[in-house]
């Protein structure tokens, strides 16, 4: 029974897919129509038809002149991205924990994936009896409290454009930005002074401060943020937070080969 429920979702064009970017390794950086066809035992017409959707799609680039086909830069970036994502969380566990017990506040990553934010990984504060509803593996829209500010507001003017209207500013609290000029601004706002302070804009007595983390490359691949109650930290309490915060992204990035210098 199990087999044949397998069968009825099985997909013979994602199998073929699949194995034409799996032939390519150390050995062999490119090939042409015919040596696909005969490796995968299949005929050049539907080689043909395949090899065109993945160099569409970015997952195979071909050579104007040879004819012939090479793996796809968006390959390259998605294996950025699991790499970013893997080493990151193994990286910024030890900070993540060390920031936590010297602030006794929650504290969250999350990074930008699939136009939202993914958070992987998050550090409660036992002593707290409120917790937050984000865990590890949660979706939030990509303009979700200070993660969300952060993590858009060192993207592209045109990727924000895109992402607000692919994902319209909701109202959560009384405090939610819905205004996109009034948001884009906050953003600018946020890149300028290196950090971003989220008031209450999705949940009601609910504060939060994040900083970037960025890699080798100088680019920001996660944001590093505090949650706490709003009545618990005073003015001078947030300068701390947002010190410290600052301090951990940084170490943090520095760990995955970023350097002040580069920028």
């Amino acid at each position: 029974m199990q087999s044949t429920r397998d069968e009825a979702f099985y997909n013979r064009s994602l199998e073929r897919a699949l194995q034409i970017l799996i032939v390519f390794n150390n050995n062999l950086h490119a090939l042409s129509l015919a040596q696909l066809s005969n490796i995968l035992s299949l005929p050049r017409a539907t080689v043909l038809r395949l090899c065109s959707t993945l160099v569409k799609y970015g997952f195979l680039r071909q050579d104007q002149q040879s004819r012939q086909y090479s793996l796809g830069f968006r390959l390259f970036e998605l294996g950025s991205i699991v790499f970013n994502s893997l080493s990151l969380r193994n990286i910024s566990s030890p900070h993540i924990n060390k920031l936590q017990m010297s602030l006794g506040k929650t504290v969250f990553l999350g990074i930008l994936d699939r136009d939202e934010v993914l958070y992987l990984d998050k550090r409660d504060d036992p002593r707290n009896p409120i917790r937050f509803t984000s865990e590890m593996g949660t979706r939030r829209p990509p303009y979700w409290g200070m993660m969300g500010l952060v993590l858009m507001s060192y993207l592209p003017n045109e990727e924000i454009e895109r992402l607000l209207q692919k994902n319209p500013l909701t109202a959560f609290t009384k405090k939610s930005i819905t205004n996109k000029e009034e948001f884009i601004k906050l953003l600018h706002k946020v890149r300028k002074q290196g950090f971003a302070f989220d008031n209450e804009t999705v949940f009601e007595g609910i504060n939060g401060i994040s900083a970037p983390i960025r890699d080798f490359n100088g680019n920001v691949v996660a944001s590093l943020g505090v949650g706490f109650i709003s009545s618990s930290a005073d003015s001078e309490d947030l300068k701390i937070i947002v010190k410290e915060v600052m301090a951990t992204a940084m170490i943090i990035s520095k760990e995955l080969g970023y350097s002040e210098k580069a920028e």
